[in-house]
């Protein structure tokens, strides 16, 4: 078989039964280390242009990253021109540094400090890869001849960094494939590489110990670097960073388990974007951070913005479902999420104090308000929605309120149009079906006066409909309440037994010309309907939803209303 599971074998895990990091919690953000610039440009089809380079930098700026990875100037021109750029525009501000990547190698590192020639403050990123496979079949080297790769470069980026001394400048160095280093051996060169470094002494120093390419379940990942921690030279002196990727699909529960292990910064890019599956998504780990009451230090209000430049930068649609930036991330079309969903949001709308009251809503983790998006983007409404949906449409965008009867009924009418049509309906097409479902009012049914008397025996009730300047017609009833009264004058005129059946009203808001609405349902022989009615007043309101039912259901049920010339 071509897909046979033998040609693999487990990762081996890490014999660590002193763990600590399970118990912890994340309590403050890591620093952050965008490589977009770098990694995520080096996994595009079509690389990054220098004004492309320099609209994304810009954006991570602004979002707020201190700590940036412009490129590998040293292996492309683009690069080496779009690094310039930065510094001879003077476009860096006095709190980023930035970042560049070079190989162990002393041209490579000669070309590196070239293109940052200038910069305020800057980190020299000078990697080698260490794992077994790489040594055996990449390098053909032993596990010395690669330690002395990571010490001569290391060497020669403190040599260079003496001709350029006014730059502020941070060494980091990257064992590359460290998850398929052994780690004693891992240790031992990141030990001889300080060693040049001489951290101890005030050199600012970065470790980086990279998931090249996941291998192992996040946990692994974390018993690494806790073990890394706890037995390297000079941990107090150096900032462990890390560089997740997302081979496994667990590129932010890794970054997130090692820093419970103490690491102290995260490399990563915005929406995951990297070689292979892609690197760890910065947007999902500062989100999750931020979902835990914990200021991730960088500010995603402007979602949509954020998404848009990196979509337009690098080519690559984001997933509709994605974490915290997708469009149907914070859409509820099941019925019974958008019946919870409405009453969560109708709870804290009520609260006084929003910061002091905790964010509680069933579905929604996070408030969608928070990254730039709107609640009209949360309820949406297809086949698989119920009446919480279509309720909340309705409210939210026009002002109306149904009764708990008539929600039940209209959702079907909505799910009926939705299964014939086979996709999502809009608010503007919801809004529409209730208005040709209940509100239809035929003009020969129209009311025109009323005129309402209280008596011992109830309330009689006198009321004109009928085509303005047309024929009209008066009916006359009585009843305990001016609805019951027109039943009985409706049942008198046209020798129907016509009972109201249910029956409210409510006063809108302000978006509508009306300022009253009331809904019925009406019983015609043994026929029911539902309607409903706007007009100024609640009473005219209830009125003519009780004509607008009725006289459907007179006309349906075959009973001859010719006397009113009604045109159905």
């Amino acid at each position: 078989m071509a897909f046979d599971h033998r040609k693999y074998r487990p990762f081996a895990p890490v014999a660590k039964p002193d763990r600590r990091w399970p118990s912890r919690v994340i309590e403050r953000a890591p620093d952050w280390c965008a490589v977009d610039l770098r990694d995520g440009n080096q996994a595009l089809v079509k690389p990054m242009t220098v004004p492309q380079k320099k609209e994304l930098f810009a954006l991570l700026v602004s979002v707020g990253f201190k700590e940036i990875e412009v490129g590998f100037p040293a292996a492309s021109q683009t690069d080496f021109d779009f690094v310039r750029a930065l510094i001879e525009d003077n476009l860096i501000p006095d709190d980023v540094t930035v970042q560049v990547l070079t190989q162990a190698r002393e041209d490579l590192i000669a070309r590196s400090y070239e293109a940052l020639e200038g910069a305020k403050q800057a980190v020299m990123h000078v990697y080698n890869s260490t794992s077994r496979v790489q040594r055996e079949q990449v390098f053909g080297l032993d596990k010395a001849g690669i330690k002395n790769i990571a010490t001569n470069g290391a060497q020669w980026v403190k040599d260079y960094a003496a001709r350029y001394p006014k730059t502020d400048w941070t060494f980091q160095y990257s064992p590359e494939s460290f998850t398929g280093t052994e780690l004693d051996y891992a240790i031992d060169v990141v030990d001889a590489v300080n060693n040049v470094w001489q951290p101890h002494t005030g050199q600012k120093v970065v470790i980086n110990l990279p998931a090249t390419v996941e291998v192992s379940t996040p946990n692994v990942y974390a018993d690494m670097i806790e073990t890394v921690i706890d037995k390297m030279q000079h941990r107090e002196h150096v900032r462990i960073s890390l560089h997740t990727h997302n081979d496994r699909g667990c590129g932010v529960a890794a970054a997130e388990l090692a820093v419970m292990a103490g690491a102290d910064r995260v490399e990563g890019t915005l929406l995951g974007n990297g070689e292979r599956t892609g690197n760890m998504d910065l947007v999902t780990m500062a989100m999750n951070l931020y979902s835990q009451g914990i200021d991730p230090k960088l500010d995603f209000s402007n979602m949509k913005n954020i998404v848009a430049v990196v979509e337009s930068v690098t080519d690559i649609k984001t997933h509709p479902r994605h974490a915290y930036a997708g469009e149907l991330v914070y859409a509820a079309f099941s019925g019974s999420h958008q019946d919870a969903i409405r009453k969560g949001l109708a709870i804290y709308a009520q609260a006084e104090n929003k910061i002091e009251t905790p964010w509680e809503v069933a579905y929604l983790p996070i408030d969608p308000a928070d990254v730039g998006r709107r609640y009209e983007e949360v309820v949406r409404i297809n086949s698989q929605s119920g009446k919480g949906g279509v309720v909340h449409v309705l409210e939210r965008d026009y002002s109306i309120t149904l009764p708990r009867w008539l929600q039940v009924e209209f959702a079907k009418v909505v799910q009926k149009d939705a299964e014939d049509s086979g996709g999502e309906i809009n608010a503007a097409r919801i809004h529409q079906l209730f208005n040709q479902r209940y509100l239809a009012t035929e003009r020969s049914w129209q009311m025109h006066s009323y005129d309402l008397h209280r008596t011992a025996e109830g309330v009689q009730t006198t009321i004109s409909i009928g085509d303005q300047g047309g024929i009209q017609t008066v009916l006359k009833g009585q009843g305990s309440g001016a609805v019951s009264a027109l039943a009985d004058a409706l049942s008198r005129r046209y020798g129907e037994s016509i009972s109201v059946e249910s029956f409210d009203e409510f006063s809108l808001g302000d978006n509508t010309d009306a300022s009253a609405m009331a809904c019925v349902r009406v019983k015609v022989g043994e026929r029911l309907h539902s309607a409903a009615a706007l007009a100024q007043d609640t009473t005219s309101a209830a009125l003519q939803a009780v004509l607008n039912v009725a006289g459907q259901l007179l006309v349906d049920a075959g009973v001859d209303v010719s006397d009113r010339a009604v045109i159905v």
